[in-house]
């Protein structure tokens, strides 16, 4: 492809930066993940050469190039449609302008919104301007639509041409044993239901013009700074006219602009809050109250690209075990304190992708697997799982004959770990195969411990488990590592460190105090995982109680 070739002429395949004292060594065990070639990775894909990585950027052009010279390097053939490299990944991508106006009307007096301060907004339609006035608002507690629960938050309210207003979270976030919905959604785990990405999708199917998500840092699992990160840009999937949201404006208000948007309107937030809690819950109208929003939007369509290379089995190649990754970051914003404007994302996630250069190095050093293995590197996880949805919806390989997903995204960089955290409980038998390779490793498994936060959701590897594959994790966020120096107070530290400053932002970069002998670690992790599966017959299945199970078990048929 165009935006392949000229890169392999400039060698990207073998830039290579110094690599941190810590981790330079002499690799004595070719069979095992190497901490100097994980962070030699790193420090090419963070560089200011790639320029954070974004799609539909020069920085996207230089990472395609690399990722294909590497995987080219590494002895892999192309693993795409028509045995190419890439696959075209259409996307539109749309950023707001400066705000003509943003404002909420209350009993007619209009009271102006500061971008970024308390509203933040993007757009996912391809127009070349937002434009809402006096949209009236709608509360509708946490947006959930499950009658398999006995649950239904909207009760039939028109929503046409209205701006709805939701809680983050699903309604047994905040729940105390007692209340009506207390384990209907998992209790403090986050299901489906409490993503931002599901409400979006729900406000659209009921109509809305716009939708606005209150911020809690609890209950998002992030704070103020995540949300606003992206700078009013946005990305999509190419979707037919017929196919397209109603929202002409979706996105956050912060927590206190929300509470005096509430009084404004006569009503207590917090009492709402508890109101919402219960299968009972009517929409409210926030009486007196509508929101005005005028934009410029810059929108145009990207073509952008999955990377995916293979490694074709010996006696099963059309049984699949794939591993992926994303490529794609946050490309360039305001200059930070150092002066920094590329948000490259060096841990997220290119130490993900480091981690599948060294599992199919390791493939590669040693037999022909029995199954074929594929490497995906996914685009614009970043801007909503969208590169990974698009191969879900367009597979090269049939999901039904896909084995399981093996996703790296974030890996801790603290040092070694006693245990290894398991994101998704009860989902499926990986997480058995994850605790018998951690146990040869010495390593004992920790469950999450912030599964509020929904990480199970928030990773490519969900747009596999959507379609029935079985999938597996492993992110460095989902819980406090019990390191071997300085136990579990040095992780939980080092969580703190990153999501507090560095996560999407320009300060996650390669630095001098990494160590990468534990992420070494998490990655050999999943190659015996994968090698597992890729020399055997066996089918990994859902555990009963999953929401996963049932789409799985219709191809059962296939894989006798």
């Amino acid at each position: 492809m165009k935006h392949v070739l000229p890169l392999l002429a400039l060698g990207l395949a073998t830039l290579s930066f110094p690599a941190n004292a810590q981790t330079e060594r002499a690799q004595t065990d070719p069979a095992k993940t190497d901490p100097a070639k994980l962070e030699q990775s790193v420090r090419t894909m963070a560089s200011d050469l790639f320029e954070g990585r974004a799609p539909g950027t020069v920085g996207e052009e230089r990472t395609i190039g690399y990722l294909v010279a590497r995987f080219e390097q590494l002895g892999l053939e192309p693993g795409g449609p028509d045995g190419q490299w890439v696959q075209t990944v259409p996307l539109l991508h749309t950023r707001l302008g400066q705000s003509e106006s943003l404002s909420v009307a209350q009993n007619g007096a209009a009271t102006p919104g500061t971008f970024g301060k308390q509203v933040y907004l993007s757009t996912l339609q391809p127009k070349d301007k937002v434009a809402v006035a006096n949209a009236p608002m709608v509360f509708v507690g946490y947006g959930v639509s499950a009658p398999e629960r006995g649950w239904d938050d909207f009760k039939g309210v028109d929503l046409k041409g209205k701006i709805a207003v939701f809680l983050i979270n699903d309604p047994d976030f905040e729940a105390s044993k007692g209340e009506d919905p207390f384990g209907k959604f998992g209790g403090k785990t986050m299901t489906y239901y409490g993503r931002w990405t599901y409400k979006f999708e729900e406000a659209a199917r009921h109509g809305a013009i716009g939708a606005l998500i209150i911020h809690d840092t609890p209950g998002a699992g992030y704070g103020w700074n995540v949300v606003v990160s992206p700078g009013g840009e946005n990305y999509d999937l190419v979707r037919p006219a017929d196919k397209l949201t109603s929202l002409q404006v979706q996105g956050w208000v912060e927590g206190e602009a929300a509470k005096a948007l509430f009084a404004g309107a006569g009503r207590d937030l917090a009492a709402l809050r508890k109101q919402a809690r219960s299968a009972k819950f009517k929409p409210v109208e926030l009486k007196g109250a509508s929101f005005s929003a005028a934009f410029p939007v810059t929108q145009e369509v990207v073509k952008s690209a999955n990377v995916i290379a293979r490694i074709p089995g010996a006696k099963r190649p059309d049984e699949t075990v794939m591993y992926g990754a994303h490529w794609d970051a946050y490309g360039k914003g305001a200059p930070d304190a150092q002066g920094r404007i590329y948000r490259a994302g060096a841990n997220d996630d290119a130490l993900g992708m480091a981690g599948l250069f060294e599992i199919a190095r390791i493939f590669k050093a040693g037999p022909t697997p029995d199954r074929s293995i594929v490497f995906a590197a996914w685009t614009a996880e970043e801007r909503g799982l969208l590169g990974s949805e698009f191969y879900a919806q367009n597979p090269v390989y049939p999901l039904d004959k896909t084995v399981a997903n093996l996703t790296i995204d974030v890996l801790q960089t603290a040092g070694k770990a006693k245990d290894v955290i398991l994101i998704g409980k009860g989902q499926n038998v990986l997480e058995d195969d994850l605790a018998k390779f951690a146990a040869k490793q010495g390593r004992v498994i920790t469950q999450e411990s912030l599964p509020e936060r929904g990480l199970f959701y928030r990773a490519d590897h969900f747009s596999m488990a959507k379609r029935g594959v079985p999938v597996l994790l492993m992110m460095g966020l989902a819980g406090a590592s019990d390191m071997v120096d300085g136990g579990r107070a040095a992780g939980q530290a080092w969580i703190d460190a990153y999501t507090g400053k560095c996560y999407h932002q320009a300060c996650d970069a390669v630095d001098d105090t990494w160590k990468l002998d534990g992420a070494a670690q998490d990655v050999d992790l999943m190659y015996d995982i994968g090698r597992d599966l890729a020399f055997s017959a066996r089918w990994p299945e859902w555990k009963a109680g999953s929401e996963f199970k049932a789409i799985r078990d219709k191809s059962a048929a296939v894989r006798k």
